[in-house]
């Protein structure tokens, strides 16, 4: 197979503790032409921190839907971009589906690097069963936060939401009226760093520890699943019969 060229690379980048990057994240940052950052100061740090010095160019929510098509004309005439947020893995609840989709449909290529993203160690973390879980993101701040919660009520996998300090109990206390108190979670906050905590309880304990304790830092809130009713043998041989009688 050959090989072929590729036109943006999307590089994750450490949630906390810097020593988390890869070395192929540190070669590829070297190797492009410029590096698409959602924040160039908080980009640059980590960049002097690794001693890159390749051309930053700001790549936001703000300015995205006008930037795509200069980039992806620039990405045809050769350039090579690399695509950074401020932590984690890019176009996971940040800016660069867009880029991805555009780039992708001009026929150029794309590669994600494998590194760091929040929610599988606060998913892991959780003791909640991972072996089927949905991805959330960010609950809508107003319009259609209702909705979405109200889309979750059967859902049977686990939950897994992106959340802000000044909104976590809010939500926390939306989900137990929704999902019921007792319902298992954890509160997973500073993902990697010296002050990491998982605050693992029902709804109705998170809400109450966080009154009382200080909520600062990056948030990944996961939420047990809704129970699935399992059938009881009398339930089953009911079920069966109905089904006799329907047929004959």
């Amino acid at each position: 197979m050959s090989e072929v060229t590729v036109s943006l690379y999307l590089v994750p980048t450490p949630i906390g503790n810097l020593k988390d990057i890869t070395l192929r994240a540190i070669d590829t940052l070297k190797s492009v032409d410029v590096i698409l950052a959602e924040d160039t100061r908080t980009s640059g740090i980590l960049l002097k921190h690794l001693q890159i010095t390749r051309p930053l160019q700001s790549y936001h929510i703000f300015n995205e839907h006008k930037a795509v098509e200069k980039l992806v004309d620039r990405m045809k005439k050769g350039e090579v971009f690399a695509l950074v947020s401020d932590a984690g893995t890019p176009a996971i609840s940040d800016p660069g589906f867009l880029l991805v989709r555009e780039v992708i449909a001009s026929g150029l290529h794309v590669q994600c690097l494998p590194g760091p993203t929040a929610f599988v160690p606060a998913l892991v973390n959780s003791g909640l069963p991972n072996d089927r879980f949905v991805f959330e993101g960010f609950l809508p701040h107003k319009k259609g936060r209702k909705t979405r919660i109200d889309s979750l009520l059967e859902e049977s996998r686990t939950m897994i939401f992106y959340e802000s300090p000044h909104r976590l109990i809010k939500t926390l206390e939306q989900l137990a009226e929704a999902f019921g108190p007792d319902r298992p979670a954890c509160v997973s906050r500073e993902l990697s760093k010296l002050h990491e905590e998982n605050v693992r309880g029902t709804l109705t304990e998170l809400v109450h520890y966080y009154e009382t304790n200080p909520l600062k830092g990056e948030i990944v809130l996961v939420v047990a699943g809704c129970p699935e009713v399992k059938e009881t043998r009398e339930e089953k041989l009911e079920k069966k019969h109905a089904a006799w009688k329907k047929n004959n």
